[in-house]
């Protein structure tokens, strides 16, 4: 979204599977005594702040997933309202002033240190620098499907972006696929068919935007705990933003840009570009220290969803039969996959639960 792609990349370690983490320091050592035998009270004094702070480390990572994809399903209303911008000239004022806000998230946290060290490591370096063509390849074009009436099926882009991650695994990591994940490509492929069919032609944006941000995630996957997203972000932009800024100063010479033109509501809107782009990475991190990659594959269905009804009730985009028919099979697929991927963690937990005893 086989691996679940995320924007940032970033790795999560369910805070589920270490509880002792989350508990605090006394009842951590009253749970170590009563397993060595060594308590020196009774068990009906053992403190149950375990599980409520397991539980309230899951309700945090659920309202923090939801916020990061449900902002990421509401953003074409933001693109909607910078009319009459067209998709270069937004995207190109996202990279720079997404670069400005993390500069300073950067300087308030002091993590100038961790941002040359990405720098100083080639590996690190050049596989963000990867990431960065990818993800703008992903923005313009998101953003040129929003803005040109095609939100539906930019949308259908994020509904398939599972599929292609399962594919990825097979062709790029040399992985085994379970029965049923066969089953959902299959059943991808046949949605793909019936909307080319419907469409006229293949549907290239969705298919660009599931490719470009599955390969993102799966190259960022190479990138791992070794940086944070605001600095991950901050490397990307630094890589994209000279051909951001050269772009806008383009635009502006030859007289298409609309950041100056339009009133001080759009110029500030254009400039807000930063912070909506950081603070759903930021909400995202902090969801994925807290869930297992489980949850955040079924939160990740959230943002698509909001995009297409935006789609269809904002936008007022027409939707044939035909079309129904291929999202109807997009979304059998995307069934089948989840309960593989339920059915799946289920039995891992199991296993690690009996591997425990």
């Amino acid at each position: 979204m086989g691996c679940v792609p995320t924007p940032d990349g970033s790795d999560s370690s369910p805070a589920a599977e270490a509880p002792s983490a989350t508990l605090p320091p006394a009842a951590a050592a009253d749970a170590g005594n009563t397993r060595a035998g060594k308590g020196s009270g009774p068990v009906r004094d053992a403190k149950p702040a375990g599980p409520k702070a397991v539980d309230k480390e899951t309700t945090a990572g659920v309202i923090f997933g939801i916020g990061a994809y449900g902002l990421w399903g509401l953003l074409p209303l933001y693109f909607f309202a910078l009319q009459p911008a067209a998709a270069v000239e937004i995207v190109a004022n996202r990279v720079v002033w997404s670069l400005l806000f993390c500069t300073l998230l950067i300087t308030v946290t002091r993590s100038w240190r961790a941002l040359a060290g990405a720098f100083r490591d080639s590996s690190v370096f050049g596989t963000l620098a990867i990431a960065a063509v990818l993800i703008a390849v992903n923005w313009l074009t998101y953003t040129y499907g929003v803005t040109t009436g095609q939100a539906v099926e930019a949308s259908l882009g994020y509904f398939i972006n599972p599929l292609v991650s399962v594919l990825l695994g097979v062709f790029v990591l040399k992985e085994r696929l379970r029965p049923l994940q066969w089953a959902a490509v299959g059943i991808g492929f046949i949605a793909v068919g019936v909307l080319t069919v419907s469409y006229g032609k293949l549907p290239w944006i969705a298919l660009t935007l599931a490719v470009s941000f599955g390969l993102y995630g799966f190259v960022k996957k190479h990138v791992g705990p070794k940086v944070d997203a605001v600095t991950s972000l901050s490397v990307e932009t630094m890589v994209l933003a000279p051909l951001a800024a050269a772009t806008m100063v383009w635009l502006g010479v030859s007289g298409a840009a609309t950041l100056a033109s339009e009133g001080a509501g759009h110029f500030w809107l254009l400039v807000a570009s930063g912070v909506i782009t950081a603070v759903p990475l930021l909400f995202f991190g902090a969801s994925a220290r807290r869930l297992p990659m489980t949850t955040i594959g079924l939160l990740q269905y959230f943002a698509p969803v909001l995009q297409f009804i935006v789609a269809l009730v904002v936008f007022r985009e027409a939707m044939t039969p035909d079309r129904w028919i291929g999202f109807g099979v997009v979304w059998l697929a995307l069934l089948v996959l989840t309960v593989d991927m339920l059915h799946t963690a289920r039995k891992n937990a199991v296993a690690r639960k009996l591997a425990r005893t």
